[in-house]
């Protein structure tokens, strides 16, 4: 390690030391020091390993984590950037801390990146894989529209285009013949070819990418997602490298299902987190995990930062879902939707930069389901309450069962005085953080960082 390298690291390193002491955090602002020292540092400490990176725009954070107990099975070092800093700061910061970190044997550094940083983290590194989890309409003000979003990961792609891509096929707009990269593709078996559905969602989601028609699908998990077709070219889900042999059951904790010959009991709840599970077995099977060591894995995953996290405050059992665009907050609300007993609902809208700070998604987002669910009060919070609140009394819920919270302090009071044991506690991403600030000052939980 060069001079410059060394007082890098150490500055890096000591900024985290001061920054956990005095505020429980600092996961972006080593790597920024440390760059401001040594510009190559990124590219330097990453030669040692070999780098998975898993950019998408849902389900980043937890495929992150399925895949790092994946790979943990096999290889006795693997890296991450567990608080979910995926710019490129906070990935620098990733690798700085694990400098302290003496373990010998292959090196593996699973970290996921911000498909708008993709192209950034790609100029410094060379990843041994890249996964493409999926693609969906998220923060317009920030991305632009879905075409917009897949130039900026395929820009970062095309800086190695040597490196093999794992894409989700079961996203029509992933599937780009163009690539230069070597393609591998997971998705869910659809063994009935003769179904011939269409969806009631937008066009730009429906529209072929060759011919501009509208797709048709033979399977539909959700949304967009699944085996699609185009009845006016030939347009079509290619064949399936990795895949879903059959859903089993799901349940509002759990999911069951086969994935390479072996029944998974993962404890995520949601559609959505079994196309997490199958893209941390793809890239496990990559790299040569056996399925025995890939169920291993997958089942011993635990409870992920915000996302289905579960925390015990006093009687109640409350349970914090991130929510950040359509799509995602659609599969939370099937999610809840599977909730037998009553509950107290608690959703928090910021609209800060990193939330997103256009928050007319809301309108397109399926809070009408809200009235079905045995729920037994409705809390609002957040710096858009407003509009959240207008969009809940346009779903059909009535003024009187809506009770508005006006700091986190009085959302962590809402939770411990809440009718229900159970509470389901709905956030972005800066009303999380607040809360869970909010929740270690009260001793609740240990660091509000730590994922």
């Amino acid at each position: 390690m060069s001079i410059k390298q060394s007082l890098a690291v150490l500055a890096g390193n000591s900024s985290k030391w001061l920054l956990e002491k005095l505020t429980n955090g600092g996961s972006s602002l080593p790597g920024k020091l440390a760059a401001k020292i040594d510009p190559d540092i990124l590219q330097n400490l990453a030669s040692d390993y070999d780098v998975v990176l898993i950019t998408g725009t849902n389900g980043k954070t937890v495929t992150t984590a399925l895949t790092s107990k994946v790979l943990g099975q096999k290889f006795d070092h693997i890296l991450t950037n567990a608080t979910g800093s995926n710019m490129i700061q906070g990935i620098t910061s990733a690798f700085i801390s694990d400098t302290k970190n003496k373990a010998t044997g292959k090196k593996i550094a699973v970290l996921e990146t911000d498909e708008a940083y993709l192209r950034l983290v790609t100029e410094q590194i060379t990843p041994k894989l890249v996964l493409v989890n999926n693609l969906f309409k998220d923060q317009a003000d920030r991305y632009g529209s879905v075409a917009s979003t897949y130039q900026l990961i395929q820009k970062g792609l095309a800086k190695v285009p040597e490196t093999p891509v794992l894409i989700n096929a079961d996203i029509p707009h992933l599937v780009n013949p163009n690539l230069s990269n070597p393609i591998f593709y997971f998705g869910f078996n659809s063994p009935d070819q003769s179904q011939d559905i269409q969806t009631a969602n937008s066009a730009e989601d429906l529209a072929c990418p060759e011919c501009g028609q509208g797709l048709h699908y033979h399977m539909i998990a959700y949304d967009n997602v699944g085996d699609y077709f185009c009845p006016s070219c030939d347009f079509k889900r290619p064949q399936l490298d990795y895949q879903i042999d059959q859903i089993i059951q799901l349940s509002p904790d759990k999911s069951q299902f086969e994935l390479f010959g072996q029944t998974i009991n993962l404890p995520l709840a949601g559609i959505y987190n079994v196309y997490n599970a199958l893209a941390a077995g793809a890239i496990g099977s990559f790299f040569q995990v056996t399925p025995d060591q890939i169920k291993m894995g997958l089942e011993q995953v635990g409870h992920i930062f915000g996302r289905q996290e579960i925390i015990q405050v006093d009687d109640h059992l409350v349970k914090i879902n991130l929510i950040k665009n359509i799509v995602g907050f659609n599969q939370i609300v099937d999610l809840v939707g599977l909730e037998n007993d009553e509950f107290t609902l608690i959703t928090v809208l910021n609209n800060n930069p990193s939330d997103g700070v256009d928050t007319a998604w809301i309108w397109d987002a399926n809070f009408e389901a809200f009235k079905n669910m045995p729920i037994a009060s409705y809390k609002l919070a957040g710096i858009a309450i407003e509009d959240l609140e207008k969009r809940l009394l346009a779903s059909g819920i009535g003024p009187a069962a809506i009770e508005r919270l006006n700091s986190p302090a009085a959302i962590v009071n809402a939770i411990k005085t809440a009718p229900t044991d159970k509470v389901y506690l709905l956030v972005t991403y800066t009303a999380m953080m607040e809360v869970r600030k909010e929740l270690a000052d009260q001793g609740i939980i240990d660091d509000r960082m730590r994922a």
